[in-house]
């Protein structure tokens, strides 16, 4: 039976798996994230071998990146892991495995795994925002991923909410509703902490602290701005909502209500029926699923 190779390249681990045609992950594993390019190649094409050692029939390898990359595998850019900059990482792979091979933005690929077997199943036109350090994501029209004019559709972070700060960047969406960038930074510089993980935020305001509460009321406002001017731009039939934080329900129950208010607030939407927000389905194993997938549908 023919299984493909997925791997998903983060700055710190490099996940990777034998998923099945029907999207079944029958292993997983991960390893560190070499800083040196030759290395991470090889760690690479060693993961992909391992498998054929094992007798494995490989019939492709998808492989998800960060940064900014072209369809025929070239990596304008690649986020954290800044030695694969300027390489077709499609090329290299292929010379040194042997295997046909595809490679996919991480947001595109969980988009394409979340319509394939999560939260957009059925859908044809949806936003999916994935909140992590920044705020990245795709927008999926008729089917397709839409990757603009020069592949970097998606970077939703950049967007500007406004800029009524010294620092212009300080009003974009990354550094108002990123989980790290955003929540994290204004939270610990508001309330003088060095709170490293985000459910202590909401723990903190379920306590009744009220710098807790007010960061987060903040925080869900802009990120529904941002939302709400996606929605309005695009006209998706869905919000999907990617990254650990989205799996908090007090985080949902949040943005939901935000959101709500914020229509509740705009004259010219108040009336209409604007696309729900609902969590991802497959959290961090998206990211190999998705890119699985274009290969899959590449090889046919």
């Amino acid at each position: 039976m023919e299984n493909y190779v997925g791997i998903d390249v983060g700055g710190t681990s490099i996940k990777y798996g034998l998923i099945s045609t029907d999207g079944q992950i029958i292993e997983k594993n991960n390893i560190k994230t070499a800083t040196k390019k030759e290395q991470v190649l090889a760690d690479m094409a060693h993961i992909v071998q391992g498998y054929l050692d094992k007798g494995e029939h490989i019939a492709g390898t998808g492989v998800s990146m960060p940064g900014v990359i072209e369809a025929d595998g070239m990596l304008t850019t690649a986020g954290a892991v800044k030695c694969l900059y300027g390489i077709n990482l499609k090329d290299e792979l292929e010379q040194r495995t042997g295997i046909k091979t595809t490679i996919e933005n991480d947001a595109n690929s969980a988009a394409i795994a979340e319509q394939w077997l999560g939260a957009a199943q059925g859908l044809h036109n949806y936003l999916d925002i994935v909140l992590g350090t920044g705020v990245g994501g795709a927008l999926v029209i008729n089917d397709q991923i839409y990757r603009g004019a020069h592949a970097r559709s998606g970077e939703f972070g950049w967007m500007l909410l406004d800029d009524q700060h010294d620092e212009l960047e300080d009003g974009s969406l990354n550094f108002q509703s990123a989980t790290v960038i955003g929540l994290l930074r204004i939270y610990n510089i508001k309330a003088q902490a060095e709170v490293t993980d985000a459910r202590e935020i909401f723990t903190r305001a379920n306590n009744g602290e009220p710098i807790a509460q007010l960061v987060l009321h903040n925080y869900f406002r802009k990120l529904a701005q941002g939302i709400l001017n996606l929605v309005v731009s695009f006209d998706p039939a869905q919000v999907i909502v990617g990254g650990g934080i989205s799996v908090n329900p007090a985080f949902q129950s949040g943005l939901n209500q935000a959101y709500t208010e914020l229509q509740s607030e705009h004259s010219s939407v108040r009336d209409l029926e604007l696309p729900a927000i609902v969590p991802a389905k497959l959290g961090n194993d998206a990211g190999m699923i998705g890119a699985v997938y274009r290969r899959i549908q590449e090889n046919k």
